[in-house]
């Protein structure tokens, strides 16, 4: 890569910069929508960056404010390496292979784009944070003056952290895995969130004196070093202070290396288009391992079909997400909390069961192909079958680890049984509602933009799943009756144990009969069915 002819290194930058104002006016001009949420986010991440610099500042002559703000800076930091990967879409120009044809050397055009990643409302909020760290630990003017290179430093850090990481996994995020990758963004911010708020609760009660340890660590690990050494110097260790500033900058340095020798491969490799027939091959193996371990016949290849659904189709895979995510966050966390109960174990079996209403839905137009290949009631039932037996196939385990987590956290293994046998009864009740509300209320799940029903159907999608829970909650009440029955009758705990294998029988039964019953009505209502799930 050769320079421009004419073109300076210094004059690289404020084109990069104009270039990524230019794509954020002309992306803002595509609709009134996009400005609106656009507009939106700014206005929230500017009042949520107030109301933090705010809190910070307010911690200020607070003892042991250092063991909050590093720690706080710390996950700052890891929040700009990992957003890229969830969000690649975010920032257009984190792909710096659009730049290619252009004769441009690493160096110039790694200062450019560092300087145009300065550019944004990610960067004004993580000043916001630096600043306000900086105002609660700084005391003296030593520390302030350490502060200035501090901020500045922990910034780029910030920012060159970011780039290296998006500029290394590329070629990974123009790919299709790599925009599937940001379904898996619903999980992280839910499991952030949650452990976010079990953070607070455990500081309010014991105090920020608990973090010392964690922030004696992250006090060496840069960007956060560079707020520890403001701390270093407030308590008058200066030489501590020091290295703690240098190790930042060190970091920074070879994180700037280390983007510009994989902008350098980028720009004069070529790309993995040429391995597409490997993947191929590696694609047709992995089919023929996974036939092997399904049923014979067509139940076998709706299974797999169902199974493929779910790790490629984007939809798909966001709403397992999702529901794998919930299922397990709201028991455990509750539980580590010391606030829930043993039968929030039961809530993932139920996110779980709703992933069989709308069967068909995630189909959409295709579903042409399997209405051809049904032509009785007997086809209608197998399709059925294979549909829910790969259900189970993934939400079985899952419920019982879930559950048995559970269990494990709150230490109450003589309710096991009971809770187990509850949840299979409530599976096999979704399953079995879930079947006949697929073939009787289908709807179009729309393949492009978040929405999850077309326009038109969201009365559909709410008897669906709303009816269908509440139909399963009514299905389930024998269970119910029997593990109540065991909790307060007298001698009933001796029989604690037979809440599983009734459960588990009359799950299986549920769904049995609901497949039978819905086998008919989805032979009947083939075109009707298509024609619902073709909308939008």
């Amino acid at each position: 890569m050769s320079p421009v002819p004419g073109t300076t290194a210094a004059s690289i930058t404020p084109v990069v910069v104009r270039l990524k104002l230019s794509l954020l006016r002309n992306g803002l001009r595509q609709s009134a929508g996009r400005r609106a949420a656009y507009l939106a986010s700014v206005v929230f991440v500017l009042v949520f960056a107030a109301l933090v610099l705010l809190g910070l500042i307010a911690l200020r002559g607070v003892g042991h404010a250092a063991s909050l703000t590093v720690p706080l800076v710390a996950v700052l930091a890891l929040g700009w390496a990992v957003m890229p990967l969830f969000f690649p879409s975010g920032d257009e120009t984190l792909d710096p292979t659009r730049l290619v044809m252009l004769p441009l050397r690493p160096q110039p055009l790694v200062r450019a784009l560092l300087v145009a990643s300065l550019v944004g409302i990610g960067p004004l909020f993580t000043v916001c944070v630096l600043v306000g760290s900086v105002v609660a630990t700084a005391h003296g003017t030593a520390a302030y003056v350490t502060a200035v290179a501090a901020v500045p430093l922990a910034l780029l850090g910030c920012v060159a952290l970011a780039r290296a990481v998006a500029a290394a996994n590329i070629r990974l995020l123009s790919s299709r895995r790599g925009r599937d990758l940001a379904v898996l963004s619903g999980l992280v911010i839910a499991v952030g969130v949650q452990v976010v708020n079990f953070g607070i609760q455990q500081l309010s009660s014991a105090g920020l004196g608990q973090l010392d340890p964690v922030a004696d660590v992250l006090g060496w690990l840069p960007p956060a070093s560079a707020i520890g050494a403001v701390h270093s110097v407030s308590k008058g260790a200066y030489g501590v202070g020091v290295a703690r500033l240098g190790l930042g900058a060190a970091a920074l340095a070879v994180l700037l290396g280390l983007w510009a020798r994989i902008l350098t491969r980028l720009m004069t490799s070529p790309d993995g288009s040429t391995l597409q027939v490997g993947e191929a091959g590696a694609t047709k193996t992995r089919s023929t391992g996974l036939s092997r371990l399904l049923p014979a016949g067509r139940t076998g290849t709706v299974m797999e079909r169902s199974l493929r659904y779910v790790w490629r189709d984007p939809k798909t895979k966001a709403a397992w997400v999702t529901s794998l995510a919930i299922g397990l966050i709201v028991p455990v966390f509750n539980a580590v909390q010391g606030t829930g109960s043993i039968y929030f174990a039961c809530f993932a079996a139920g996110m779980l069961g709703i992933m069989m209403y709308n069967q068909f839905g995630q189909d959409t137009s295709a579903f042409w192909m399997v209405a051809m290949t049904i032509s009785s009631t007997r086809d209608a039932y197998v399709e059925l079958v294979g549909r829910a037996l790969a259900l189970l196939a993934l939400t079985l385990p899952y419920a019982t680890l879930v559950t048995v987590l559970t269990t494990a956290l709150l230490g109450d293994w003589e309710s096991l049984p009971e809770v187990l046998g509850l949840s299979f009864a409530l599976l096999g009740a979704m399953l079995a509602t879930g079947a006949w509300t697929s073939a009787r209320f289908p709807y179009s799940i729309p393949q492009e933009g978040y929405r999850n029903v077309a326009p038109g159907q969201a009365g559909l999608a709410w008897i669906s799943v709303f009816g269908g829970m509440v139909g399963s909650a009514l299905l389930c009440l024998p269970v119910i009756a029997l593990v109540i029955w065991v909790n307060v009758a007298e001698g009933g705990d001796a029989w604690a144990w037979a809440a599983l294998p009734v459960g588990t029988a009359y799950g299986a039964g549920l769904t049995a009969l609901g497949l039978r019953l819905a086998a008919p009505r989805t032979a009947a209502r083939l075109p009707e069915i298509l024609a619902a799930v073709s909308k939008g």
